[in-house]
């Protein structure tokens, strides 16, 4: 306990230091996320979170792990995600450049820190299935697809910051429940950059908005970083969890960026396109305000993972899961098929929670 202690307060040390040096910076050197229809924010607002939560994660590993295969492999591919999200933030890359990069830091996991998915689990009920050749090109799939959902998840003040510590903190259990204890450990050091990061993101008593945000260096980091940990977990021969749980533990993200991809290519928009069609800009539309909307959605988070994590307690068959899964992802692309349909569904949760 005192360990891990230990590695939450020097996380965000180190996080709460670095921002609070780089803000002056940013406004120095012009890098500031400027506001417009899309967005929440009033006032130009450095995106430099992301170097923060990177350093406040990747200096305590490299003090741990010292110069290991698997660290210089997450540095490596870290590092070229921090690279190409700062550089989108200042000069709005091309996608297909910005994929590239990203499918470089999948393979930097891959084939230098043996990182991967080589199993999916029993999804059929026909045992547990091995992926082979496929493996490659399924662990490059989900990193990418972790990656741009949270890119595409951070659009409000908090919101990012505090689904990833509720997933964080459901990782730990998870981690602890299965015997990965050094995982465990580790994963305090998130918990600390995090708790760096939103004590200038969210919006609290004091600071009615946030003063930096993740930028695309450091939501795209948070996608691979998470990519990282459920590989971690769910590949770990000694304690073992089924990778079934992954998509539980983080089904707002995932359903909502699969969902908005389904909605763009049906009217003929690219997915990468910018857009206020996320489900915090529905609820937020809907008369909810930004904390309330971060609440929600944490709410849900957190739901989506003890239940997930109690089906596979009761041992429900994991096709079972798969098809649940499916239905909810079917049961928010119904809702959100017509922007009248969310709202008046938005509305209708608003008046049963804060009437």
């Amino acid at each position: 306990m005192l360990d891990a202690l230990k590695n939450f307060v020097c996380s965000a040390l180190i996080c709460f230091v670095i921002i609070r040096f780089l803000i002056p910076l940013s406004r120095r050197f012009g890098l500031l996320d400027k506001p417009d229809e899309r967005k929440q924010h009033d006032a130009p607002t450095p995106p430099i979170g992301g170097f923060g939560v990177f350093l406040a994660i990747l200096l305590p590993y490299l003090y741990t792990a010292g110069l290991s295969q698997e660290f210089i492999g997450f540095a490596a591919g870290a590092a070229l995600m921090v690279l190409i999200g700062a550089l989108d933030d200042k000069y709005h890359i091309d996608w297909k450049t910005r994929i590239a990069i990203q499918a470089l830091s999948a393979l930097s996991l891959i084939y230098i820190s043996g990182v991967r998915a080589e199993h999916v689990g029993p999804l059929f009920g026909f045992g547990d299935i091995e992926l082979g050749w496929l493996s490659v090109p399924f662990t490059v799939f989900v990193t990418l697809g972790l990656i741009n959902a949270m890119n595409m998840f951070d659009g409000i003040d908090g919101l990012v910051g505090v689904v990833c510590s509720a997933v964080t903190v459901m990782f730990i259990c998870a981690a602890l429940y299965s015997g990965a204890y050094d995982v465990a450990l580790g994963l305090f050091w998130v918990l600390g950059a995090m708790a760096g990061f939103l004590w200038f993101n969210l919006r609290r008593p004091g600071q009615k908005t946030a003063r930096v945000f993740l930028g695309d260096a450091g939501s795209g980091f948070i996608g691979f970083l998470l990519a990282f940990i459920i590989f971690r977990l769910t590949q770990n021969e000694a304690h073992p969890i089924s990778p079934i749980l992954g998509p539980f533990l983080l089904a707002p993200p995932i359903i909502d960026c699969l969902v908005l991809i389904v909605h763009r290519l049906r009217r003929g928009k690219s997915p990468f396109a910018a857009g206020r069609d996320h489900a915090h800009h529905l609820m937020l539309d809907a008369g909810f305000s930004v904390n309330q909307t971060v609440s929600y959605i944490v709410l849900l988070t957190c739901a989506a993972g003890l239940l997930g994590a109690l089906a596979m307690y009761i041992d429900m068959p994991e096709p079972l899961m798969v098809m649940w899964y499916l239905l909810s992802m079917f049961f928010w692309l119904w809702i959100t098929e017509t922007e009248q349909r969310a709202q008046a569904y938005f509305q209708w949760v608003h008046k049963k929670i804060y009437r």
